[in-house]
């Protein structure tokens, strides 16, 4: 298991990435705490719901992206680590659609809570 770690630690692509979807996650859980105080009990999470009440959220609902994000992370991670040494290039663009979801998750949290407060 230690090669395995090895050898995605020795891949620039996907340090880099990975590194970077952790960032991500800490400025997504940092913007939400600075702003969590001032959200009203009800948030516009649900988009794609028809008009009404269906598209709200409640205040503890804005993690839902982070958490989601989170697990993508895991799940790629995982998969990463056990295709890397078969197929590469597979790993690399698992790491970097994961970094994709963490920067639309990003994206989405702060013009959320941008139109809120």
């Amino acid at each position: 298991m230690n090669e395995i770690f090895k050898y995605v630690k020795a891949d620039k692509i996907i340090r880099w990435g990975l590194t970077t979807v952790i960032f991500i996650l800490a400025g997504e859980i940092a913007w939400i705490t600075l702003f969590y105080s001032s959200l009203p009990p009800v948030i516009p999470l649900f988009n794609q719901m028809p008009w009404g009440e269906t598209r709200l959220g409640t205040k503890p609902a804005i993690f839902l992206p982070t958490i989601i994000t989170l697990a993508f992370l895991v799940l790629n991670f995982s998969l990463i680590t056990r295709l890397y040494e078969k197929i590469p290039l597979v790993s690399r663009m698992l790491c970097i659609t994961t970094l994709l979801i963490a920067l639309l998750s990003l994206i989405f949290i702060v013009r959320t809570i941008l139109l809120i407060t």
